[in-house]
This record gives structure tokens, sequence and C-alpha cells, in this order.
């Protein structure tokens, strides 16, 4: 109802004005309930047939749960994405799909250039995941680091070193470089280095090299312990030993490899075998001025 310009009130029909109103929101009620609908049924696709699917594969790469859960995170993810798109292009959202996928693109430029660390190190911890050079527990060194791996995350490591300090390593660095992982096999070779001198019986000193090592619990028969001259030095011969631990860990391969050097050592001093250690001897005279002049030496080494 409104009032003329002669003053005379006129009433207004609103049924053409609902008419005209409802259509236009019917068109956009029905793409909504397409939408939604298709999302749906993507979703619980993915969630109850792909999930499971994808579950069954990582379990039979042997993968345990530590690995498997930052994993079915990138599939959720993944699951959702595909959902929207999906629901977008089944309700006709055509211009807003594209108005969207340029803005996506433009912002995926920007951010990787301002994430290419980040992005890098995700990468690297899905190749960790998948080649698996090392996982929790295990002892491994890199660009002069070592410790316990504690954690693996698809952005960084966390390791644990002997003097139970924790390092976070972004993923890319143990990706880039070599890593060396001494447990990751079911027996390890150790070696090292005995001196005795050069007035020594090499054949007395390996025996008894052996001996102490086939006596070691720690140390394994089979492959068996092998002992080489390596080295003349200037004050001793060198006697290298080989030998293997099995099931290895750092503080089993630290007490194996002390307990044995220390009974050959003992085993040498029964037996009258020296481990020599560098000797310089320094030949020359002093001159001493008494009259107070300054004194000179002669020496040679």
């Amino acid at each position: 109802m409104f009032r003329g310009a002669s003053g005379a009130v006129a009433s207004v029909d609103p049924l053409p004005f609902l008419e005209d109103l409802v259509p236009q929101y019917a068109g956009a009620l029905t793409q909504f309930v397409y939408f939604v609908a298709a999302f749906l049924a993507v979703y619980l696709l993915g969630r109850l047939v792909v999930r499971p699917l994808f579950d069954r594969v990582l379990r039979r790469r042997d993968l345990d749960e530590h690995a498997r859960k930052p994993l079915r995170k990138v599939l959720s993810f993944a699951v959702v994405f595909v959902a929207v798109s999906v629901a977008f292009g089944f309700a006709g959202y055509g211009s807003f799909l594209t108005s969207l996928a340029t803005i996506a693109a433009a912002a995926t430029l920007a951010v990787g250039f301002a994430m290419q660390d980040v992005i890098a190190n995700f990468v690297a911890g899905v190749f960790i995941y998948t080649d698996e050079p090392f996982r929790v527990g295990d002892w491994i060194e890199w660009d002069g680091n070592s410790g316990v791996v504690e954690d693996i995350s698809l952005r960084v490591t966390r390791v644990r070193t002997f003097d139970n300090e924790l390092l976070t390593v972004p993923n890319s660095v143990l990706t880039s470089g070599v890593v060396k992982n001494p447990v990751a096999k079911e027996r390890l070779r150790q070696q090292f280095m005995f001196g005795i001198g050069y007035d020594d019986d090499i054949d007395e000193a390996t025996e008894i090299i052996l001996e102490e090592a086939q006596a070691h619990d720690g140390i394994l028969d089979d492959p068996g312990v092998t002992v080489r001259l390596t080295e003349l030095g200037d004050s001793y011969v060198g006697l290298k030993s080989r030998f293997w631990i099995d099931d290895p860990s750092r503080s089993d391969f630290v007490k194996t490899r002390s307990e044995y050097v220390q009974a050959v050592k003992e085993r040498f001093d029964e037996a009258g075998i020296d481990i020599p250690y560098p000797v310089r001897t320094l030949d020359g005279s002093v001159d001493v001025d008494l009259a107070g002049e300054p004194a000179t030496e002669h020496l040679e080494g």
C-alpha cells in the first residue's frame, strides 16, 4: 500500500513479486542440493572404499602405524579436495570454478615461492616414509652427527644424540646427503687396530686376538674373525681385527668392542707383548756460559 501524488491510497498485490522471487531462488537451491549430494557421494566413496584400499596397500609395504598416520592425512585432504571439485562441477558452478582456479593458481605460485623449503621438506618426508632409509629407533650418522631416531614427521626428523641432546633435522637435509645406518641390517662388522712392537711375535699376537674374539659371547663365530697385518708404523706393527656382532645397536657395539679390546690388552700384558707408543729421542749438547752470557743449545731430533 502506498499514497499517490494526489494523496489517494493504493494497494499493491504481493503475489507477482513472490512469483518472480521463488523461481529465482529455486534454481540456486536446486544447485546447492546437487552440490551437497555430489560432495557426500564422493566423500563417502573415498572414506568407505578408497581409504580401506589405501590402508591395505600400506600394510602390504610393511609400514608401521607411525608411518601410515601422516599418509592417511594426505589421502583425507585429497578426498575432500576431489569431492569439492566434483560437487562444484555437478552443481553447475562453472564460472565459479573458473574464477576459483585462477585465484588458486595465483595463490599457489605465491605460496610456492614463499614455502620452497617447507615443500622440499614435505616431499623429502614422503620419500623417507616410502624408501625407508631409516626407521624410528635406528641409529644413524650424517654430516658428522649421530644419534637415535625418535620421530619422523612430514617436515622434520627428530634425533636424540648420545649426549641426550635433541636434534630437529629438516627432512631435505637427510635426503640430499649421505646417511649411514649401521643398524639397518641384522649384522654389523667392526674393526680395531692392535699395535705391537717390532720385536714381538706376530703369530702369537694374532693367536691371542683370535682367541679373545672367539671367547666373547657378543662376537659371532660365523662370519669368523679375521686378523691381518695392515700397517708398519714408526714404532709399531699394526694388526687389524675384523669381527661381526649380531642384532646391532650402538650400546651393544660400544660395550662389545670395549670388552674385547680390554681382554686382548690383558692377554698381551701376560704374554709380554708391548703396545708401543711413539717415542722421540733428542740428541745434542747444551753449552752454559757462567760469565752471564746467553746459553746456547745444540739439539738434534
